[in-house]
């Protein structure tokens, strides 16, 4: 019987984060837009990505003298 004088204050104070959480989700604007993000990773990029150097090429930043 004594585990409830600890049980419910603790209950209510995780209910009262949750609801809080809630609360700041909702006015921050994090349930704005829930379709987009969905249908952006189906879109292909508009612009290409850059061009990488063939492993096999000679880095020229590198300082180090061949020979």
């Amino acid at each position: 019987m004594d585990i409830l004088l600890l049980l419910i204050p603790l209950s209510l104070l995780l209910v009262g984060l949750i609801v809080w959480a809630i609360l700041w989700a909702v006015k921050t604007g994090q349930f704005d837009d829930l379709e987009g993000p969905a249908y952006r990773i189906l879109m292909d990029d508009e612009e290409e990505p850059p061009a990488q150097m063939p492993a096999s090429a000679p880095d020229p930043t590198d300082d180090r003298a061949e020979g």
